[in-house]
């Protein structure tokens, strides 16, 4: 019984990092029907960024490395929602009403993240800075001529090898002047760790051989703050009755007034921001690496279909299921606690590995979807039309 209560414990903290990534997911495959490959990407990188934000407080000491956490998150957050914005602005907003090029198109985007974390340095960043200030910056002073219309496509095309070309050249005399110091990874293939703060480390011993650890406890606590302010927002303010009209029925939306390509990029920045907000989270379970997004974007997934595409309460019962079940089969505690009748016994040791629990869980969805093929809460109305 100790066992099966501490892998339920386990199961929700991992449904509780899967319902914070799934939330943003949601909202965004919800309101826009965006398959967004690139999302597991943004997890990674609030990871990286809580890695960062904790080597930037080492210089404070005990006291630094005890708050750290919470600047991470906050930073977590307004990095990915940053990328995740960008994403919008510059991808997906051109790829609207055509799902299988939007799918491509980040899949493409998760690939140059990954390369990027592996690859980035002084020269690279130095280079996307001065490539940004110049190409953006010329098109911004390009954008203001009368003419621009007809003129546009003639200042792409010129801008564009100029900055680069000059991004270019800037950083192959850096890499040349100042050699390693400039041109070594920051992050390279290898993971990164990132150190709890010492409220975290431990856990809370209800009884004798059952531990609740506090990392788990947090992440959990982190997910019910997230779920409450995710309601607020779209219950309480402006925006969020906006988001959701606009989730409803886009085109009456629009003749009411409400912009909706803000709608769309608010929405989009809101959601890669809680993926970030995940990175953070899970960096606390274990190492962090270029490829953390792909162990999770998966299951996050799976938590959308299984929930209800822009169902938030069906994210929620799917998340905690899911994770749930893939630990209670994963850590050979359902084996055990079947240990008495032989033949369940050893049909569930044979699952007990998180590759092959991963297989039933799978074959588990594919069956509950051929019954419930919207869900959990399947869309009903003006959602489904839409």
């Amino acid at each position: 019984m100790v066992q099966l209560i501490d892998g339920i414990f386990n199961g929700i903290s991992i449904g509780a990092v899967l319902l914070i990534a799934a939330l943003g997911l949601a909202i965004i495959f919800g309101l826009m029907g965006v398959i967004n490959m690139a999302h597991g990407e943004l997890i990674m990188l609030g990871a990286y960024t809580t890695f960062l934000v904790q080597n930037a407080f080492k210089p404070l000491g005990v006291f630094g490395s005890n708050i750290y956490i919470f600047f991470a998150l906050i930073m977590a957050f307004i990095v990915t929602a940053a990328v995740g914005l960008l994403l919008e602005r510059g991808v997906i907003r051109h790829l609207y009403g055509r799902p299988l090029e939007t799918m491509l198109a980040t899949w493409g985007v998760s690939l140059i993240l990954q390369q990027f974390v592996r690859s980035v340095n002084w020269v690279l960043i130095i280079g996307l800075i001065i490539f940004s200030a110049l190409f953006f910056g010329g098109m911004f002073f390009v954008k203001k001529r009368p003419d621009f219309p007809q003129m546009k496509n003639r200042a792409i095309a010129l801008l564009l090898p100029l900055s680069l070309g000059i991004s270019l050249t800037v950083g192959a005399l850096l890499g040349q002047s100042f050699k390693l110091a400039v041109t070594k990874p920051w992050f390279g293939a290898q993971n990164v760790d990132v150190t709890a703060p010492a409220w975290l480390r431990g856990g809370w011993e209800v009884t004798k051989g059952l531990q609740f650890p506090y990392t788990r406890i947090f992440i959990i606590i982190l997910t019910i703050l997230c779920l409450f302010a995710i309601y607020q927002f779209l219950q309480k303010s402006i925006w969020g009755l906006r988001i959701r009209a606009v989730t409803q029925n886009r085109n009456m939306s629009a003749c009411l007034g409400i912009p909706t390509k803000t709608v769309d990029a608010l929405t989009f920045a809101m959601g890669s921001g809680l993926a970030g907000i995940a990175g953070c989270g899970i960096s606390l379970l274990g190492s962090v690496g270029p490829n953390t997004g792909q162990n999770y974007i998966v299951d996050t997934f799976m938590v959308v279909v299984v929930g209800g595409v822009g169902k938030i309460v069906g994210s929620v019962v799917a998340a905690l299921s899911i994770g749930t079940i893939s630990y209670l089969l994963g850590s050979g505690t359902l084996a055990l606690l079947f240990a008495p009748f032989q033949p369940l016994a050893d049909f569930f040791t044979f699952f007990a590995t998180s590759s092959m629990a991963k297989v039933m869980v799978f074959a588990l969805i594919i069956a509950f979807l051929q019954v419930r093929p919207g869900g959990i809460f399947p869309q009903k109305g003006r959602s489904v039309e839409s």
